[in-house]
């Protein structure tokens, strides 16, 4: 199988899982929006959205659903099974529409609005994300508090799908340091080689600068 990613968050997050349950793929750079390109990739995925698993006859695409395959494939128990899994998709879920939707708010407008040249930062868009992470932040510091990880049995999936926006805080300017458990929890993720650098030995272009 091919894991078909780039340097954004999710292709991101795809690769981390690859990485931390060992799964048997072949990593390659892919590019759906470059000129020329959709075509090639558009029976992989109508979307075209990275990431991408790829197998001779078939694809799935959505991460989720790729770290679902990955895991089982790799007989990982690192996507949850049996009575853990509701709690974990718990996790999903809630993250989903709250504290990773305020975070992945505050990246586009901070980031990838910029890096892209799609117009100016909407202080109003910003606002409303970090309403959300703050209020996301309190719920999970709160959580983090009494336990290491989001399960209680130890590191998950939910742990990585929570993180995603995380990486490059630099330019998103997140205030995690306002929350302590929280923060101590991502450093336990950046403690994690295959979190804290994922596209290690790949071939991985860096993202255009943020201007200023």
């Amino acid at each position: 199988m091919r894991l078909l990613y780039s340097r954004n968050p999710n292709p991101r997050l795809a690769v981390a899982v690859a990485r931390q349950v060992g799964a048997e793929v072949a990593f390659e750079f892919a590019a759906p929006f470059a000129p020329g390109q959709a075509e090639r990739y558009r029976p992989l995925n109508p979307t075209l959205f990275l990431p991408i698993l790829a197998w001779p006859g078939g694809s799935l695409w959505e991460t989720d659903a790729i770290a679902c395959r990955l895991s089982r494939d790799a007989g990982s128990d690192f996507w949850r099974s049996g009575d853990a899994e509701p709690r974990m998709i718990q996790w999903l879920s809630w993250g989903k529409e709250n504290f990773v939707r305020g975070c992945e708010m505050v990246q586009y407008e901070r980031g990838t609005r910029l890096r892209y040249a799609q117009g100016a930062t909407d202080p109003a868009k910003v606002e409303e994300g970090l309403r959300r992470f703050a209020a996301g932040a309190t719920l999970l510091e709160d959580q983090l508090s009494r336990r290491d990880w989001l399960l209680d049995d130890g590191l998950s999936y939910a742990d990585f799908r929570m993180a995603t926006f995380l990486p490059g805080n630099d330019i998103t300017r997140l205030p995690l340091a306002d929350y302590p458990a929280l923060l101590r929890w991502y450093r336990r993720l950046e403690a994690l080689e295959a979190w804290r650098d994922p596209f290690r030995g790949l071939d991985a272009p860096e993202l255009p600068p943020v201007p200023g």
